[in-house]
């Protein structure tokens, strides 16, 4: 039994990997030693896991739906033998899905404490800007952002960040400083992830909605290439607070129409549901809470 679970745990290195090299290097095995244990493993199974090349080692469809039935069983009996111990410490690993300049921002600024805490515990961030997936993925916890579809997963609720729009001191003096929302109409707009589609920027005053249609010669796919553009001085954007305050601090960017609303993003922790949810994943979450009380402004 011993031996089985070794080998799957094997097996979920070379998979996240992508090389058996790497993966023996880990756990101190040589690569024909790993290459043998796979292929035990295989015969077993009666499938292949792996296909092979002179350059990487890629999962077949098979060893992708084997994988993602796996790591979980893994996850669920490492922490069940430290739950035996009693020993209450966060080992294995834990894998952190989240967008790369929230993870740039907000997540690895704070990351040192939690992993000060619990210093045998691996933390892996998984870096996208495209909606990750927990179970085909393999991702314990995932940062959301806006409205949840999926009923099943737990939420932790971080935080409902303003929405913004601002420019470069550079941009404003070249083209003017829009006093009023209809004033956008005239100017440069960065469209990014964060920018209201085609219903145009709709601000709220006084009880009164105001929709303003706008138009970029920039679009940028990716939230940290847009407040980059702005600060080039491309134009205005529009985004989340979290995702241009340190350029607002420091004066890189300047918020316009402060005295509108363009709405809140929220912002959630979300893990599968309670009963399948890794004990770290489930402390990471409530680190995070802990440390984004302060998060809504």
């Amino acid at each position: 039994m011993v031996a089985r679970v070794s080998s799957l745990q094997l097996f979920t290195r070379v998979a996240r990997t992508g090389s058996f090299t790497t993966a023996g290097k880990e756990i101190g095995l040589s690569q024909p030693s790993v290459s043998r244990i796979i292929s035990n493993l295989e015969k077993e199974l009666q499938v292949a896991l792996f296909v092979r090349s002179t350059h990487a080692v890629k999962l077949t469809e098979a060893g992708e739906d084997y994988l993602v039935r796996i790591e979980p069983i893994l996850g669920a009996l490492e922490e069940a033998e430290h739950i035996a111990r009693g020993t209450g410490e966060l080992t294995g690993r834990l894998r952190v899905g989240v967008a790369t300049s929230f993870a740039t921002r907000e997540i690895i600024p704070r990351l040192p404490e939690f992993t000060a805490q619990h210093p045998n515990l691996r933390v892996d961030l998984v870096l996208s800007d495209s909606r990750q997936e927990l179970i085909s993925e393999s991702i314990d916890l995932a940062i959301r952002y806006g409205e949840l579809r999926d009923s099943t997963l737990m939420a932790r609720k971080l935080g409902a960040p303003r929405r913004l729009v601002a420019a470069s001191p550079a941009y404003l003096e070249r083209a003017g400083t829009p006093r009023i929302p209809s004033d956008l109409s005239n100017h440069q707009v960065i469209l990014g992830p964060s920018s209201v589609g085609s219903a145009g920027w709709v601000f709220k005053k006084d009880g009164k909605s105001l929709s303003v249609r706008v138009e970029g010669q920039v679009m940028v796919t990716v939230n940290e290439g847009a407040t980059a553009a702005a600060v080039a001085g491309m134009g205005i954007i529009s985004t989340a607070s979290w995702g241009c305050r340190a350029e607002i601090e420091s004066g890189a960017l300047v918020q316009l129409l402060p005295d509108w609303e363009i709405g809140t993003v929220e912002v959630n922790a979300v893990l599968p549901s309670r009963h399948s949810a890794k004990r770290s994943a489930r402390a990471f979450a409530d680190f995070l809470v802990k440390s984004f009380r302060d998060y809504e402004d």
